[in-house]
């Protein structure tokens, strides 16, 4: 939803001001600003897949149930097909495509890849991006904890075990060699 600034400038989330000229609005995707149609309640999906190109990020269910769509919002796991462009603009906002490391993939990417913590693939953009916010909140998690953070991804393919192996790794490449995630 869309607020109303009492200067008449439009406000969203927590005051983030929504750049509207013509029916355009600034989008800020993976350090890129992005000038696309106003039309407040599109979702984030659609934008990324359609608009921008975008197509790390799944469409799963489009119910916020599977997490095959979640991408980083203000550096926190969301869910990209609940998100309308009004509730996300001004936000920095990063996809798969966007996450980078020092040696092109981040500690979580690495040991995804190297565990071979995916069979179709179809989650694993979601799964690498809930787990990097994560593991920037919890850089210690227990393997509990990890599984816990995880609960809203689903894998069809029932990769688990690899899953929470990787999490764990990266965890430990982070905090030891100081990767990012």
């Amino acid at each position: 939803m869309v607020r109303r600034r009492r200067d008449g400038a439009a406000a969203g989330p927590a005051g983030a001001t929504v750049t509207r000229v013509h029916g355009v609005t600034s989008l800020r995707v993976n350090g890129t600003v992005h000038e696309v149609p106003t039309l407040p309640d599109r979702t984030l999906l659609r934008i990324l897949r359609s608009e921008l190109g975008l197509t790390g990020t799944k469409y799963g269910c489009g119910e916020g149930e599977c997490g095959a769509c979640t991408v980083l919002v203000r550096g926190a796991a969301a869910l990209a097909c609940r998100l309308t462009l009004g509730e996300v603009a001004g936000a920095e906002i990063t996809t798969i495509e966007g996450l980078r490391g020092a040696s092109g993939l981040t500690a979580v990417q690495r040991a995804f890849a190297e565990i071979g913590a995916y069979q179709c693939g179809y989650c694993t953009p979601g799964m690498v991006l809930r787990a990097t916010a994560f593991l920037r909140e919890r850089p210690e998690p227990t393997r509990a904890e990890i599984a816990g953070a995880l609960n809203g991804n689903l894998c069809r393919c029932c990769g688990y075990g690899r899953i929470l192996d990787a999490v764990e790794r990266a965890a430990v490449r982070a905090r030891e060699n100081g990767e990012p995630l």
